[in-house]
This record gives structure tokens, sequence and C-alpha cells, in this order.
């Protein structure tokens, strides 16, 4: 059985179930699929991690003894992310105080090797249901309670649990529930476009259209008829009417990507059309309605290219009504390695290649590196990764760090892999001292050196 297979499993969700060992992965997938359930087969956590949710429906059985992230480990993140998700762990025999160890962390139950097909299947099977009455009881008081988060499109395409992260959805949140313009600024590649289509589709304009306008790629003599439409006759070539852009999003968002690069000629009439939200089709002189949201982002301060004259200012103080500023991988390292894990999973899916295990030390090495292109450069390299490069495999290296004194370079690398297990334990101390090795007194002292505040890195947003 292929490791990625599934079958129908009547309702139930699916089983993650984590194992090194090829022979006893197809085993268990044998036994779950005779009886009928959906089963997904990882080699390791890393290839488990990125189904993890607090919407992921279904249960988590993982083998404990593997390399890289254990399954105490894996069991200690998927709790991190949603307390009440059943986690089976599997024992290899003798292992009791691992057992207890796991039972005592909060894994529902726990199978020891060897075990019969049908001891599997009903733990499973039980699991499976007590999971389908937590989220049926959720969906109930997030219903009653009209919980905004039930279903949250800011964090299914906005990830990670540091303080700026968790920061920028409560932003993202607040000004959703408007109809205010907003302008979005950060480096390429901090995820601008995300934040738009986020902010879109958490809003009362998600059924209607979201028109993305990339002001850089506009070519120059057609700027004016892709944007405002034109009528028959009113230049060479047009010999029928059509619309605009600004007309083809009406009741809905115009994201204006990159508005920096837009001619300060057309700056003006884009002014008027935010201003008086109506729109006049070159060759008409019929103003036409036009109920929408705009949303622009640019990787400039445009306050700095107001005062240099290189952008309008009264554009800027109509665009700028709510700003959102994107934090770049050097805000929010403790993300980094949960990120790239996802965005390698995204990549070896969509290259049909099983996920390679990752260890503890490369995700640490990958957090502690320089990402000057952000979140772009960070799947570039997971790109590579899943089509079995080198991470500096490609037409550009990554760049490194600048040189800097050992004793610097071993704080900085402590710092991340601190916050990195910090976070990938949802601010557990315990769960962090014990992964890491320490003592509760060592590891308190280190976060107080660091200035780590355990409540940044908390699973809540």
């Amino acid at each position: 059985m292929s490791d990625h297979a599934t079958t129908a499993g009547h309702g139930l969700g699916p089983v993650l179930f984590v194992d090194d060992e090829e022979d006893l992965r197809a085993a268990a997938g044998q036994a779950l699929a005779l009886d009928d359930l959906e089963t997904r087969l990882c080699a390791g956590a890393a290839e488990a991690l990125p189904h993890l949710s607090t919407t992921f429906p279904g249960v988590l059985v993982t083998d404990i003894r593997m390399p890289g992230m254990d399954g105490i480990a894996l069991m200690n993140e998927a709790l991190a992310r949603d307390p009440d998700l059943p986690v089976i762990v599997v024992t290899g025999h003798g292992d009791v105080d691992l057992a207890v160890r796991s039972m005592r962390q909060g894994a529902y139950d726990f199978i020891e090797k060897p075990y019969a097909p049908a001891r599997l299947v009903e733990t499973v099977r039980r699991a499976l249901d007590k999971r389908r009455l937590t989220l049926e009881n959720r969906a109930l008081r997030a219903a009653a309670s009209g919980d905004a988060e039930a279903d949250d499109p800011i964090a299914a395409r906005l990830h990670g649990q540091s303080a700026p992260m968790r920061a920028l959805r409560r932003h993202l949140r607040a000004v959703a529930a408007t109809d205010a313009d907003v302008l979005i600024e950060g480096p390429t590649g901090t995820g601008k476009e995300l934040a738009a289509r986020a902010l879109h589709e958490a809003g009362n304009r998600a059924e209607r259209p979201f028109v993305q306008i990339n002001c850089a790629a506009l070519p120059a003599d057609l700027i004016e008829s892709e944007l405002f439409g034109h009528e028959s006759g009113a230049f060479p070539g047009a010999t029928r009417p059509r619309y605009g852009k600004f007309e083809h999003a009406r009741g809905g968002t115009v994201f204006l990507d990159e508005i920096d690069s837009l001619p300060l000629a057309l700056q003006a009439k884009l002014l008027h059309v935010v201003q008086n939200r109506e729109v006049t089709r070159l060759g008409s002189n019929e103003a036409v309605p036009l109920d929408l949201r705009f949303i622009a982002a640019s990787k400039r301060d445009l306050g700095a290219a107001a005062t240099e004259g290189s952008f309008r200012a009264d554009l800027l103080y109509r665009l700028n009504v709510v700003t959102v500023r994107m934090p770049g991988l050097d805000a929010r390292r403790e993300d980094i390695p949960l990120l790239f894990l996802r965005l390698l999973t995204d990549a070896c899916r969509r290259a049909g290649r099983p996920v390679p295990e990752v260890s503890g030390d490369a995700l640490s090495d990958i957090a502690a590196r320089d990402w000057p292109g952000h979140v772009r450069e960070l799947r570039n390299a997971a790109e590579r990764v899943a089509l079995g490069l080198d991470i500096d495999d490609g037409p550009e290296a990554i760049g490194g760090p600048a040189p800097r004194a050992l004793s610097d370079r071993m704080a900085a690398h402590e710092k991340t892999l601190i916050a990195a297990t910090l976070a990938a334990h949802g601010g557990s101390v315990k769960a962090t001292y014990e992964a890491l090795g320490l003592s509760r007194k060592a590891l308190y002292e280190k976060m107080q050196r660091h200035g780590l505040d355990r409540s940044d890195y908390r699973s809540d947003d």
C-alpha cells in the first residue's frame, strides 16, 4: 500500500499513522483499510505535522521510538495545537515506562507491539468517535456564540505561533469586519498577497470578486484601458466596449499589488476612483458607480515615497485608512521550523515525492539562517529539498549571516533553538526543558538571558 493511500471512512475522519518502519506502516494501513477507514501513512513526524490543527477531523497514531522527532515529542506538539486531539501511541515490548509517561502527558491510549489488527482497529474507532463528538460540540458552541474563528481564513492562510504573527492575525480579524481601505506594507516575500486574500475571505465581500492588479506588470500603453475600461472607438483597435478591472470587481475587493510602481499620472486618476467610488471608461463621459473595497500593497515605505515626491500624498491618505505591516522571517524565527516543514510537505505533494525526514538539528540550522527573501525564499529552498537537491542548490545560493564572533553565533543559535522548541510545544516549559535535556532552572536562566517569554509561544491566537 502506498504511504499516501486512502479509503472511504463513512463519515469518520482520517487516521494519521506514523511509523518509520515501512513494513509496519503497510500492515497497519492494510488493517485499517480493510475496516473501511481512511488512512494516511507517514514515515516520520515531518510528514504528519502539516496535517495537525484544531480542525483536523481524525486521530493520530504514532510509534514512540523514531529518528528525529520521536513519538512523545510529536504527541506533545499535536496536543499543543489541539489538547482534545486523540493520540494513540505504539510502544515496543517492555516500554511500560514510556507508555505510562505518554498517558500522563495526554495520550488517549497506547498499544503494545506486537498487536493484533483487531486491537488497532477497535482503539482507532473509539478514538474517532470521540473526535467526531468533540468537533460536533465545538461547532455547536461556535454557532451558539457566533465565534468568528470557527472557520477562519486568516489562520488558514497566515501560519505561525510567534508573537508577531498572532498580533498580525488579531489585527486582520478586526479590520476584516469593516469596509475600510487597507495598505499592506512589507518586504518582498512576506506574504502581502496572502494577507489581502485573507482579508477579503474573512470580510462581508467574500462571495464577491477578488480582483488582483499587479501595478508593476501593467502594459504602459494599455494601462488605462485595463483599469478603467473603454468604449467602442475610444482608440485605434477598440472595436467594442470593454469593462475595466475596477468594474469587474464591483461588489468585491480590488487588490492593488506593488502600488508604489504606479506612474504619477495614473495615481491622480486612481485617486478620483478611490475618493468618489466611480469610474469613467475611456471614450465616455458617463461615470459608473462602484461598490468596492481597496487593498493596496507596497514593498516601499509609501510615507517616505510621498515625502520624496514619487508617490502622491493625497492618494496615500485615501488608501491607508488602516495600515498593516507584514513581519519578516527575521522577526519570527521560531516559526521557521514548522513553516519549512509545511512548505516542504506541500512541495513534495506537488512533485509526487515522499516527504524526506528532516532532523531537529537541520531545522535549527534552517531557523538560524538569514532569509532576505523571507517566506518566498524559504519556499524556494523547500522546493529544492523536495526535488532531492541540497538546500543551497539553484541559480542563486542562499546567503548566510555575516561573519560574527563565535560567542555571538553560539548565543544566537541557542536562542533560536530554545524559541523554536517553545513554539513547537505551545509555550510549555516542562515539555521544552525535557526536549532539550535541560533542568527547569537552566532553561529559565537561558530564557531570561535571551529575553524569551513563554507567553509569546502559547498556541492560542
